[in-house]
């Protein structure tokens, strides 16, 4: 990684995580991850294992002592926060949050759909994943084009190693600002090797505040603390990294790949389950619908994984349960530019992966007596646990319609 983020003798720059203990699972909370700077959980002290607000760039990450609090103060409009005294524990002004106007639920903000709304929450962390060659990094990238063309900053953490040269074609081929992509005080890319470069990226960000900050890929950053399948280092990723940058008030964006069970697949990405606990905004699945190929583009679906507050779920259609959020379309033309766009879905537009083929639900149709569950028509029909469930999700819902005839 090109040493432009900081100064001083690259030998003085030491791990900053050396004798800090990792967080644990246990120690995880489900149901504040991915908050936004400067709003920690009420009812609990700040981790101390968190990267320091606001460091010096080209001085070494602060570390804040165990069992010491943050003192700023939340950024709830109409709220205050009890007790920030250091050493002391952090509650939410209720009584100030009543009198005054409650803050509307947070609402995606980046990469627009066709109807005008979008997909991603500004100061979360999001997750993007799918197969290899799916096209996660391409809506990843639009995402940043589209903040870069509205005079937003964005940063791209490439740990997958696509490349600079690479990064750079692709978001001028999809129309990002040539100006924006020269100017550092806009756009900052980085190859990090190591977690201490990753530490040095996080602290600068904290001064930074990128509006967009792709994460390419969890695959990649997590080997640099452990095991990509440890819950325990994942939570320390999460703590150490990921949530660090959505405090900045930026929308992370996580590319993740898919596991390899089939029956697995069907809950998100691979890996430990704590990766969908820490989706503080939302996690959108990317299938492919037309290859991506240079020259000629290509196509994905785009579905809803998880909506932690349900601001795209609510702009989707119901009756599945990854309903499908739209799909994004790439066209290419014979001069090299790019252009995007996510075609919302129609109203009443399934899932294609939650519709089961006629041949399927005839099957389950011919079992007698009927299956009470997707265990008893998977075991005598052999089929996988999706398929089965599929299928007999829509059989019960011809079932149902032919009865009410």
């Amino acid at each position: 990684m090109t040493n432009d983020i900081y100064s001083g003798e690259p030998e003085l720059i030491t791990d900053p995580y050396v004798g800090v203990p990792a967080p644990t699972e246990e120690s995880w909370n489900d149901d504040h991850p991915g908050t936004a700077h400067g709003s920690p959980v009420p009812g609990t002290d700040s981790e101390p294992h968190d990267l320091g607000n606001r460091p010096v760039p080209g001085s070494r990450p602060s570390i804040p002592e165990p069992g010491t609090a943050r003192t700023e103060q939340a950024t709830v409009p109409g709220s205050r926060m009890v007790g920030t005294e250091p050493g002391t524990a952090r509650y939410a002004d209720v009584g100030a949050l009543l009198d005054g106007t409650l803050p509307e639920p947070p609402a995606p903000a980046l990469l627009k759909r066709s109807d005008g709304h979008a997909l991603f929450y500004a100061g979360q962390v999001n997750w993007v994943f799918g197969d290899p060659e799916g096209g996660k990094t391409w809506v990843c990238l639009a995402g940043a084009e589209e903040a870069l063309s509205e005079g937003g900053t964005v940063l791209v953490i490439d740990l997958d190693h696509n490349g600079a040269a690479a990064t750079l074609s692709r978001l001028i081929a999809l129309g990002a600002p040539v100006a924006a992509l020269r100017d550092p005080t806009r756009f900052l890319y980085c190859e990090p090797d190591d977690r201490i470069e990753i530490a040095a990226v996080v602290a600068h960000m904290a001064e930074w505040e990128p509006d967009v900050a792709v994460v390419d890929s969890i695959g990649e950053l997590l080997p640099l603390f452990g095991s990509s399948n440890s819950a325990d280092d994942f939570t320390t990723v999460h703590t150490r990294v990921l949530k660090p940058l959505a405090r900045t008030g930026a929308a992370v964006l996580a590319v993740d790949h898919l596991a390899k069970g089939q029956d697995s697949r069907a809950h998100g990405p691979g890996g430990t389950a704590a990766k969908r606990r820490a989706i503080g905004g939302v996690s959108i699945r990317v299938k492919v619908k037309d290859a991506f190929t240079p020259g000629h583009g290509g196509s994905a679906y785009l579905s809803v994984n998880k909506d932690r507050h349900g601001g795209l779920r609510a702009h989707c259609p119901t009756g599945d349960r990854e309903p499908i959020a739209g799909v994004f379309k790439l066209n290419a033309f014979a001069d090299g530019v790019l252009t995007w766009a996510i075609a919302a879905p129609a109203e009443g537009e399934r899932n294609p992966d939650e519709t089961a083929p006629p041949g399927d639900v005839a099957a389950v149709a011919e079992l007698e007596p009927p299956p009470e569950s997707v265990e008893d028509a998977r075991e005598r029909l052999r089929w996988q646990k999706q398929r089965t469930a599929r299928a007999l999700k829509a059989w019960r819902e011809q079932a149902g319609q032919a009865g009410a005839t």
